[in-house]
C-alpha cells in the first residue's frame, strides 16, 4: 500500500498572475520552507479577479514539477536527443540556421509562434525583436487559426488591430453572444475572470443574455436564451438583424453617430438579407431574427459579442466586422453597457500618437510563395505553411524556429505539416517539453516555468473589460544558470542574425529595446516625456534589467504614467510592487473619437475590401440554401487551453473528454452508438474517435474538441499519451480560408461520419 505523504505546512506565501487563459486571475501560492509549492488559490484581495479561480490555476504547481518538462537544452545526435549545456546549445543552433542562411539565404527561413506568447512577458516584449533579427517574412503565428479576422476588422473599421470593442458586461442590460462559451474559455478578446459569475449578475439586475450557438454550451446553460444556428451562418443572421432595424426604422446611432462613416452603406447592403432569405441558411426562424434585433434596439444598453466560433470560419471577417455594425447601429458602441474600448496602461496603439487620425493598417504587402495568399500584420496564413516547407524552389523554406507552438496539433492537415518538419535542414525550438511538433527538432531551448518568471499581461490588458494594472515578480528563483525567456529569446534572435555564441549577450538585445522605446516616447506629441532626453529617461530607470526595466519605461511614459515626474501620482514599475494585489484604474469609458487611428478620423463602417467580399457572401446564400450535410465543429473545455495542459493529470483524467457529440436523430440515422467509435472523413483526413449522443448539438452537426492527439511517436509526454485523443486539425483543410484575414475554417468543415472500428490493440 502507497504511503500518501502529508503536505508539508506554509511558510511563506507569494502572488502570481495565472498565465494559463486569458482571464488572468490572481492566485495566492503557499509554499513551504523548502519552496515547494503546498496549495494554490484564488486572490481575494486580487483587483481584478476578487479571489475567482478555474481548475487550470492550481495546475501551475504540477506544470513546475512535471519530470517531462525540459530543464535543460537538448540536441539531436544520432537521431535521439542528448541534454547539453546552454552555450554548447546556441552554438548548434547558430551552426544550424547559419549554414541554412549561408546556402539559401534568409527567406530559407521560417518562424511559427504560438499562443502562449501572449501569456509569457519575456515572449510579449521579445519575440518582435527576435523575429526581427531572423530578418524573414515567412512569419507564422497561431493568430490565423483563431482571432486574425477581428484584428483585420478592428483595424480597418478603428485603426489598429487591438481596437477591439469588448463587451461592457459588467453594465450592460442585454448581451448576446456568438459562437462564444466564456464560462469555458474563462473569455477571449474580451479579457475578465468570472465569466459565469457576471453572466448571472446580468440576469441578477433584470437583464437578459441570449447565446447564439450551434451547441448548447454551458453559457448556453446560463443564458436566457439559446439560439442554435448552423455552423458559419453568423455573417447571415448579422445582416438579417441589420436588415429588420433598417426597415422597422430602428436605426439609432447614439452619441457615437458624429464618429460613424458608411453606416448607410452597409444598411444598403443588408437588403438581400431578409431573415426571410437567411433562415433556410441559418436554421433560424425569421421571427426569432425579428425578435432579436427588436429586442437589441429596445434594451436600455446591449451588446453583441463574437468569438472563435465566428472567426474560424468561412467568412470569419465580414462576421467580426457585422458586429461591430450591428453595435454601432443600435446606439451600443462606446458606451457604457455597450461595446467600448479598453485604455491599457501600456501598449495599446490607440493611447500613442496623435489621437484619432493615423494611417491605418496595410494588408497584403508581400504574399506566401506557392500559393500567393496575402501577408496580414507582418504574417503568412498558417495554412500555408506546410507548402511552404514541402515544395521544392527559390525560396524553399528549409530551416524553421518555433516559440511556444505546437502547429501539429493546432493548423489545418496537420498530417502534412508533420510529415514536412521531418524534411527540414535545420530546426530550432524554443519550448519546455518535446511535444508532437518539437519531436522534430534539432535544437530545443526550454524556458523556465510559470513560476519561476514574473509576469504582466501586456496585450490582455488592451482587451479587459475593466482597466487594471497587476505585475507579480517570480515566485521561485531559477536553477543557476538557467537563462530566463527573454534571455533564450534574444541570445538566440543574436546568434541567427551570426553573432558568434560567445559574444552573443542578451543585454545588447535588451539595451537596443529600451533605447528604441524610449526613443519613440520622446517622440510621440502625446507622450508626456515628449521632447526629453531619452537618455535621461533611460538613466532613471536604475539597475533593473530586462522586462522590468522595459515595463517600467512603458508604464511611466503611457496613458496612467508619472512621465518621470510629469505626473508624480502616475504609474511606475515600483508603483505596482507596492500594491501586490494591482491597481484599479477603473471602468472603461468612452472614447471615441480619440481612440481612433483611421485616415479619415472616422470609424470607417464600410471599408472597401470588407464591402468587396458581400459579393461571396451573396453567393453563399443562394448555395447553401440547396442542402446541408454533416458539418464539424470545435469546442473549448474548462480544463484545456488549446493542447498546452493535456499533461497534467489532474486536468485530463477522469471520464474521456476526447469524444464525438452527436444529435439522437443522427446516431440513430447515421447507425451510431453511445460509446463506440465512429470514423469522421473529410477531404483532408479522418480520424477514429469515440461518440457521446447528446441533444446538446444541433442535428446535422458533429464536434470534435481542439488541441487533442498526443499519439505521435517520440513525443515526451507522459500522461497526455495516456490520454491521446484524436487530433481534429488532421480533418482541417489547407485550402479552406477566409479570403481576407487567411484564417483557417475549422468549424463548419464538410464531413462524413459512420460507425467506426478501433485501432488494433485499442
Amino acid at each position: 500500500m502507497t504511503e500518501v505523504r502529508a503536505a508539508p505546512p506554509v511558510s511563506r506565501t507569494a502572488l502570481r498572475i495565472c498565465p494559463l487563459c486569458e482571464a488572468g486571475c490572481g492566485l495566492e501560492v503557499g509554499l513551504s520552507a523548502a519552496d515547494e509549492v503546498v496549495r494554490i488559490r484564488g486572490d481575494r484581495n486580487d483587483v481584478w479577479s476578487a479571489g475567482y479561480l478555474c481548475p487550470k490555476g492550481p495546475a501551475l504547481k504540477h506544470l513546475h514539477e512535471d519530470p517531462d518538462r525540459l530543464r535543460a537544452p537538448v540536441v539531436r545526435r544520432d537521431g535521439r536527443f542528448v541534454e547539453v549545456g546552454w552555450d554548447e546549445a546556441f552554438a548548434a543552433a547558430g551552426r544550424l540556421l547559419g549554414r541554412v542562411v549561408a546556402a539559401y539565404g534568409r527567406q530559407a527561413l521560417g518562424v511559427y509562434l504560438g499562443n502562449p506568447n501572449v501569456h509569457n512577458l519575456g515572449g510579449q516584449l521579445y519575440v518582435k525583436p527576435f523575429v526581427k533579427a531572423l530578418g524573414t517574412r515567412n512569419v507564422f503565428t497561431a493568430s490565423t487559426v483563431d482571432q486574425r479576422p477581428k484584428e483585420i476588422s478592428s483595424g480597418l473599421l478603428f485603426g489598429a488591430p487591438l481596437s477591439v470593442p469588448v463587451p461592457d458586461i459588467d453594465r450592460t442590460d442585454h448581451l448576446v453572444l456568438l459562437g462564444a462559451n466564456p464560462v469555458d474559455s474563462n473569455g477571449s478578446l474580451a479579457t475578465a475572470p468570472d465569466w459565469p459569475g457576471r453572466l448571472e449578475a446580468i440576469r441578477a439586475r433584470g437583464g437578459r443574455v441570449v447565446v447564439v450557438d450551434p451547441r448548447r454550451t454551458a453559457t448556453a446553460e446560463m443564458a436566457d436564451e439559446h439560439v442554435a444556428i448552423r455552423p458559419g451562418a453568423d455573417p447571415f443572421l448579422l445582416f438579417a438583424l441589420l436588415n429588420v432595424l433598417a426597415a422597422e426604422g430602428l436605426v439609432d446611432p447614439g452619441p457615437a453617430g458624429p464618429y460613424l462613416s458608411g453606416l448607410d452603406d452597409v444598411l444598403g447592403l443588408a437588403a438581400p438579407f431578409t431573415p426571410e432569405a437567411v433562415e433556410p441558411v441559418t436554421g433560424v426562424p425569421a421571427g426569432t431574427i425579428r425578435r432579436l434585433a427588436r429586442a437589441l434596439a429596445a434594451a436600455p444598453t446591449a451588446c453583441v459579442y463574437g468569438r472563435i466560433g465566428t472567426t474560424t470560419a468561412e467568412f470569419g471577417t465580414i462576421t467580426s466586422w457585422l458586429v461591430d455594425v450591428v453595435n454601432a447601429a443600435t446606439g451600443n458602441l462606446d458606451r457604457p453597457g455597450g461595446a467600448m474600448f479598453a485604455r491599457a496602461a501600456i501598449g495599446g496603439a490607440n493611447t500613442r500618437g496623435a489621437p484619432r487620425f493615423g494611417r491605418g493598417v496595410r494588408l497584403g504587402r508581400h504574399r506566401s510563395r506557392v500559393r500567393g495568399l496575402p501577408e496580414s500584420l507582418g504574417e503568412l496564413p498558417v495554412v500555408c505553411l506546410a507548402e511552404e516547407i514541402d515544395t521544392p524552389g527559390e525560396g524553399q523554406i528549409r530551416g524553421l524556429v518555433t516559440v511556444a507552438g505546437n502547429p501539429v496539433l493546432s493548423t489545418p492537415n496537420s498530417d502534412r505539416l508533420d510529415a514536412a518538419l521531418a524534411g527540414l535542414d535545420a530546426y530550432v525550438a524554443v519550448d519546455p517539453y518535446v511535444n508532437e511538433t518539437t519531436r522534430h527538432a534539432h535544437v530545443i531551448l526550454p524556458v523556465p516555468s510559470p513560476l519561476e518568471r514574473g509576469h504582466y499581461d501586456v496585450f490582455l490588458s488592451q482587451l479587459a473589460v475593466r482597466n487594471v494594472a497587476r505585475y507579480t515578480p517570480p515566485v521561485l528563483p531559477r536553477d543557476p544558470g538557467t537563462p530566463d525567456e527573454w534571455e533564450v529569446l534574444a541570445r538566440l534572435g543574436l546568434v541567427a542574425a551570426g553573432v558568434e555564441p560567445d559574444a552573443a549577450d542578451p543585454a545588447l538585445v535588451d539595451d537596443e529595446i529600451v533605447r528604441l522605446t524610449a526613443a519613440a516616447a520622446v517622440a510621440d506629441e502625446s507622450s508626456p516625456v515628449r521632447g526629453r532626453d531619452a537618455d535621461e529617461l533611460i538613466a532613471g530607470l536604475g539597475d533593473r534589467r530586462g522586462p522590468e526595466r522595459l515595463l517600467d519605461l512603458m508604464l511611466r511614459t503611457g496613458p496612467y504614467g508619472d512621465g518621470f515626474g510629469a505626473r508624480p501620482d502616475g504609474l511606475t514599475f515600483d508603483t505596482l510592487l507596492a500594491a501586490p494585489h494591482g491597481v484599479d484604474l477603473g471602468p472603461l469609458e468612452p472614447r471615441l473619437p480619440d481612440v481612433l487611428r483611421t485616415p479619415s478620423g472616422m470609424v470607417e463602417l464600410a471599408p472597401e475590401s470588407l464591402v468587396a467580399d458581400v459579393a461571396r457572401l451573396r453567393a453563399a446564400l443562394d448555395d447553401r440554401q440547396n442542402g446541408h450535410g454533416m458539418v464539424l465543429i470545435g469546442r473549448r473545455q474548462l480544463r484545456s487551453n488549446n493542447s498546452w495542459m493535456h499533461n497534467v493529470s489532474i486536468l485530463v483524467k477522469g471520464k474521456p473528454r476526447c469524444t464525438l457529440l452527436v444529435h439522437p436523430d443522427d446516431a440513430d440515422r447515421l447507425g451510431l452508438v453511445d460509446g463506440e467509435p465512429a470514423e469522421v472523413t473529410s477531404r483532408a483526413g479522418a480520424v477514429t474517435i469515440p461518440v457521446e449522443v447528446t441533444k446538446d448539438i444541433r442535428p446535422g452537426v458533429v464536434s470534435i474538441p481542439h488541441g487533442w492527439g498526443h499519439d505521435r511517436p517520440g513525443a515526451r509526454l507522459g500522461v497526455a499519451g495516456r490520454y491521446a485523443g484524436v487530433n481534429s486539425n488532421v480533418l482541417a483543410e489547407d485550402d479552406r480560408f477566409d479570403p481576407l484575414s487567411g484564417t483557417a475554417v475549422l468549424n463548419g468543415i464538410p464531413v462524413t461520419v459512420r460507425p467506426g472500428e478501433l485501432p488494433a490493440g485499442g
